[in-house]
Formats: structure tokens, sequence, C-alpha cells
């Protein structure tokens, strides 16, 4: 009978995974660029008792968690500090705060101390030398498909523009097993020092892009997980139920 408990026991902690990547998803649904997040794989393992394999098998975590790459809803704001990738891709940007160079779909774009060009999340965007993107005054400011930066001097003469930039951007190909840090930042899954800029993703000006998390499919996912849960805690009260009445059966009759 412990078995059951300890199998019902062991999905109990898989589903607060789940339910803990599942609110992680809601809670960034309105967070532009966000990618959602994914359950993290398993694979099941038999308990060593005495140098001897149980009966008792666990679903234990395997590797690091993965998140998707599907683009999110791009809605066409005409900001011209708006901007987004049209398909597959990642800009570079210097995460806030210091620590290695990583990568985000984020580009809501505003203008930060010292004239460094930084998103909505305060994280500098590096350039095609992965250095932060310094931009002088200027009255207008445009972003062609392959990042470079045109603007309008604020005291230029009329009709002067000045390229100041390339934003540094990168397709990393299916084959680059990325994850995210623990800072929830976008890295290499091994550690590894991110690929070169390659300049290949299309930069859509005056369009921000949206989270990918699906609100309705993540909602269904929070229902469903709830009612396994209980479904496990019945099982477990059962099991308790079974093991009390067998012990009833096995006591001797009063007299």
């Amino acid at each position: 009978m412990d078995r059951l408990i300890h199998t019902a026991l062991n999905s109990l902690a898989n589903l607060r995974d789940q339910r803990v990547v599942s609110a992680q998803n809601l809670a960034n649904l309105a967070v532009p660029g966000f990618r959602r997040d994914l359950a993290n794989e398993g694979s099941a393992h038999f308990i060593d008792a005495s140098g001897s394999l149980t009966a008792r098998a666990m679903q234990l975590e395997r590797g690091q968690h993965g998140f998707s790459r599907e683009a999110g809803p791009m809605d066409r704001t005409g900001d011209q500090m708006d901007l987004a990738i049209a398909d597959r891709g990642f800009f570079y940007i210097q995460p806030k705060g210091g620590g290695a160079p990583a990568l985000s779909r984020r580009a809501d774009l505003q203008v930060g101390p010292g004239g460094v060009l930084q998103n909505g999340a305060g994280e500098a965007l590096l350039g095609a030398d992965l250095q932060p993107v310094v931009l002088p005054p200027f009255r207008s400011l445009e972003v062609d498909d392959l990042g470079q930066i045109v603007i309008t001097p604020q005291d230029g003469a009329p009709g002067e523009r000045l390229m100041v930039g390339t934003l540094g951007t990168v397709d990393p190909g299916d084959d680059l097993a990325l994850t995210k840090s623990a800072d929830g930042r976008v890295r290499t899954a091994d550690g590894s020092p991110l690929p070169a800029p390659d300049q290949r993703p299309r930069i859509l000006q005056g369009v921000r892009e949206g989270s990918n998390v699906n609100a309705t499919a993540e909602l269904i996912d929070s229902i469903e997980l709830q009612r396994t849960f209980e479904l496990n805690l019945r099982m477990i009260q059962t099991a308790r139920e079974v093991d009390e009445a067998g012990s009833a059966l096995l006591r001797p009759p009063e007299t």
C-alpha cells in the first residue's frame, strides 16, 4: 500500500512544478516579447534500497526548463520606439544589474541615462559589436530591416541624417539549445558563449510583439492540473482507508 502512496506523492511533486510554470506564464501574459515557459521533461527511475532495486518507480525531472520559440501577436503601434522581429531570431541585451549578455525578443524602446538604448525592462540593447547602443539627442529615429539606426539630430541642419549604430540580432537555429537562466534571460543551455550576431532576423519598426502565452490554454491547463492534484489526494486518502481496513481484519476479535 505504501507504493501507491509514494506514487501519488511523487505525482503531486511533479504537479507542483507544472503549476509553478503555468503561474509564471500567466503572470507574464502582458510582458512584451515574453517567451512561454515549458514544463520540464522527466524520466522514470527505480529506487535503489540496500543495493537492490525496489518496485517503487519515481518520475524525476531531467535537464533544464525549455521555452516556446513561437512568435507572439504583433501589435502595430506606429511608435518609432517600438520594434519587433518579424519571425525568428533575437535581440542581444545586457541585463540590468550586470551579468553575461543574453537574448530577448522585447524591444519596447526608451532612452536611458547617458543615451543608452534600453527596452521596457531597463536592459541595454547591444549593437552588432555587442556593445550598448548609445544615441545622441534626436528628433526622429528610423530602424531598417537589418537593424541600422538612422536619426535626425536634435541640433542638426535641416535634412541632416546620421547613422549611429546597428542593433545586434541573431537567428540561432533550432539546433542550438537555449534555456532561461536563473535570472530569466535566454542563454545557451550548456553555458557556452552566445553565437555572434548574423543580422538575419528582419526587424519591424512601429510594431510591438506581445507575449506568446495563450491565456485560454494556460487557464484550461491550470484547471486540469488542479483536478489531477485533487485526484492524487483522493488516491492517498483511499490508500489510507484500505490500509486501515486491512489492519482491522488482522486484529484478533474482541472478547
